[in-house]
Formats: structure tokens, sequence, C-alpha cells
């Protein structure tokens, strides 16, 4: 039995920004991007590689606001109209099995436990082994080639 459960973002924090403008938008560091390969553009709300001719922005997103020395942000991307994914416990999404994936464990206090690289297949297996720890709280994945956030892993009873 898996313990633990990968989620998307919360689109409402994203939502408002389709609105505004290329001007607007790179004023807070985003821009505003088609989706032109498949698989390629990985949306952090939905957790599935947008579908060709898809409206995305890429945003700077803090993936870890966490008040330790492994506070940390990178670039996501979000698609138009996306919901958010709702994961079965020990569900892994196309966007990760399909990747090389960095998968990084964290205590309550935010400081890291572990890490460890494998490619996606491997992903509930490495999640597997991190959860059997009773210290770690949650770990967050990472697309390893470009190094962005991918999703969070959080325990479930």
């Amino acid at each position: 039995m898996h313990r633990w459960r990968l989620s998307g973002l919360d689109p409402a924090k994203f939502e408002a920004l389709f609105a505004l403008t290329d001007d607007a938008l790179q004023r807070l560091g985003a821009v505003r991007r088609t989706a032109d390969t498949v698989p390629g553009f990985p949306c952090r709300v939905s957790l599935e590689d947008a579908p060709a001719g898809a409206e995305l922005l890429l945003v700077p997103y803090e993936h870890h606001p966490a008040r330790s020395p492994y506070r940390a942000s990178g670039p996501i991307f979000v698609r138009r109209g996306a919901t958010r994914r709702h994961l079965d416990a020990g569900e892994v999404p196309a966007t990760v099995l399909g990747r090389l994936i960095s998968l990084r464990a964290y205590d309550a206090e935010a400081m890291m436990l572990d890490a460890a690289v494998c490619d996606g297949r491997e992903v509930a297996a490495a999640l597997d082994g991190f959860f059997a720890d009773a210290a770690v709280d949650y770990v967050h994945l990472h697309f390893a080639k470009r190094g962005c956030f991918s999703c969070s892993a959080h325990r479930v009873d």
C-alpha cells in the first residue's frame, strides 16, 4: 500500500495571469507560450502535457516557500483552463513516468533528508522508500534535465 499522493497546483493562483497583456506578464518575469510539441509543456496544475496549440504561461513559482535553507523557486508551465488533478494514492502521471526525475525528501521543518534521481517509471518505488521513513513529511519532484519543479508528494494515512 502506498503511503503518498502526488498533487497538482491550485489553478486559482494563476487564472488572473492569463488576462494580463504580454508586457504585463514580462514585468512579472512570465511569458505566454503555445504548445508546439507533445510532450514538451507539462502543466503543473493538470499534471498533463499540454496538447499542441494549447495556451500556457511560463511563470516563476516559489514551490518551496519554507523558512529553511532549502527555500526554492523556479519556472513552471500552467495551461489556460487547466483543472487541478487529483490522483489516487500511489498514482504517477504520464508527465512524470516519461521523464528523468529528481526527488527531494523533506522533514516537517523543511530540511532535506534524502534525494535521488531516477527514471520516471521508478518514481513510485523511490517514493515508497522515502515514505517508509517516518521522518519524511513530503517529497518534491523535479524534472531532472531542466531542474524545474514538477509536483509534490504528501503522506496519506
